[in-house]
């Protein structure tokens, strides 16, 4: 009696932790990956500091670790968001020419930062009450976004403001000759932010419960809608942010910026263990992931190679690592 009293709980018990170890396997994973390429690069290269070489992955992708946060709200309900590297082209393309219009710096920047949200509110909106994949809706976004970086202008813009110049080539030293940027900060700061929100707040909970399943979350009484437009909103303005990052990295606007980048961004996600169907992931995951691709790009240029090399390395791996999510996924049912 007592044996049959517990056998269903032991089960259930069972069948959670093998849940909680899939969510994490994944992670796992990419953790090791990282460890093991960037070993490799350290000792086959002999950097004289090891450490620098870490913190110039933060410094060069910094822009990419914000765009990862907010593809990973999206990707957590199950959606996609396809516009978000011809948000930052257009973010670039905008600042510079308000700044070389003669607007004050914090006026261009602001206006710069709402692109982003606004046309992340307008697709949200645009999924939710017409009920269109959003793929179809976010592609349609990518088209527009670049378009209008071509009406501002078709050439480079460059970016004279001292604030702005100051922000992309000012070294923060953190001890001894040790320095990263003051990008890396405001990178790390949103991935901070984005990890207390999803797993500290009713709003990152119910991002879960959209992802796990929309109709057991409306059930529960969760606001759905409003979640399923919020996450795209807040995609757009870490585009934006992404795009301010990058603009001040290269200290110019330009309207061929950022192509690929949402391609990178979901592949960062994917590789760091967020589930393309939705529900499972962690933002740690993403930073994992976007570190990945980091180390791959610094070994392809360290050995010499094509450029092209870092995207045939980073389909495989975007591969392995669906076929490994797939399988997690069939062993849970």
């Amino acid at each position: 009696m007592i044996t049959q009293t517990l056998a269903p709980r032991i089960a259930g018990l069972s069948a959670s932790a093998r849940g909680m170890g899939g969510r994490w396997l994944s992670p796992a994973a990419s953790l090791i990956l990282f460890v093991v390429l960037f070993g490799t690069i350290v000792v086959r290269y002999d950097f004289t500091s090891p450490t620098q070489v870490f913190l110039n992955l933060l410094v060069d992708n910094a822009h990419l670790i914000v765009l990862a946060v907010g593809m990973t709200f999206v990707i957590l309900t199950g959606g996609i968001d396809l516009s978000v590297g011809s948000v930052v082209a257009l973010t670039t393309v905008a600042l510079a020419k308000a700044l070389q219009s003669g607007w004050p710096t914090p006026v261009a920047v602001a206006a710069a930062l709402l692109i982003g949200p606004v046309l992340g509110l307008l697709m949200g909106t645009v999924i939710e009450v017409f009920e269109i994949q959003p793929f179809i809706v976010t592609l349609a976004g990518m088209f527009l976004a670049r378009g209008l970086c071509y009406v501002i202008s078709v050439e480079t813009l460059p970016i004279k403001d001292p604030v702005l110049r100051a922000l992309g080539l000012n070294y923060l030293y953190l001890y001894q000759d040790k320095f990263i940027r003051a990008t890396v900060v405001i990178a790390l700061t949103a991935v901070l932010v984005a990890m207390y929100v999803l797993h500290e707040t009713r709003f990152g909970r119910t991002v879960y419960a959209v992802g796990g399943g929309r109709q057991s979350a409306q059930l529960m009484g969760l606001a759905v809608s409003r979640t399923q437009i919020s996450v795209y909103v807040i995609s757009g303005f870490c585009a934006a942010v992404a795009g301010l990052l990058l603009g001040v990295q290269k200290l110019s606007g330009y309207s061929l910026n950022g192509v690929g980048l949402e391609l990178d961004a979901i592949a960062a996600a994917v590789i760091g263990g967020v589930l393309l169907s939705g529900g499972v992931g962690f933002v740690l995951g993403s930073l994992l992931g976007v570190l990945v691709l980091g180390s791959i790009q610094v070994l392809v240029t360290a050995e010499n190679l094509d450029s092209y090399w870092t995207r045939i390395m980073t389909g495989l791996l975007l591969l392995v690592f669906v076929l490994v999510q797939r399988i997690l996924v069939r062993s849970r049912r």
